[in-house]
């Protein structure tokens, strides 16, 4: 199993913003085989928690635009890790110092990446 075309799309619109307001190391796996509930995370950081929540906001803006709305999101309050859910796709938006302790890249190595082209 694959991620399906319309998780594809999200991921990438979701990576283009997050790289529009300057986050990190924006990578994306595809975990549809890993996972029954979800098809793609997509993993992006920023230095301070100001800018993880204008990441956030403009993920959030650019999936509303392609007809996405979130299930679900955490993390938002303390600006460290937000994780956004909109079911076929999964945000997480990690302080830097997040990202580098969970190392969620590490634990989803074996999921194929996803080509983002930013």
């Amino acid at each position: 199993m694959t991620a399906t075309d319309r998780a594809l799309e999200l991921v990438r619109a979701a990576a283009h913003a997050a790289s529009e307001k300057l986050a990190q190391q924006i990578i994306a796996f595809d975990v549809s085989d890993q996972l029954a509930i979800t098809d793609a995370f997509v993993l992006a950081s920023a230095t301070n928690e100001r800018q993880v929540k204008a990441i956030v906001d403009e993920v959030e803006d650019r999936l509303r635009e392609v007809g996405a709305k979130p299930i679900r999101r955490e993390g938002h309050r303390d600006g460290r890790w937000v994780l956004i859910d909109y079911g076929e796709v999964v945000v997480h938006v990690q302080h830097e110092e997040e990202r580098e302790f969970y190392a969620l890249e590490r634990l989803w190595r074996d999921c194929p990446a996803i080509t983002l082209d930013l």
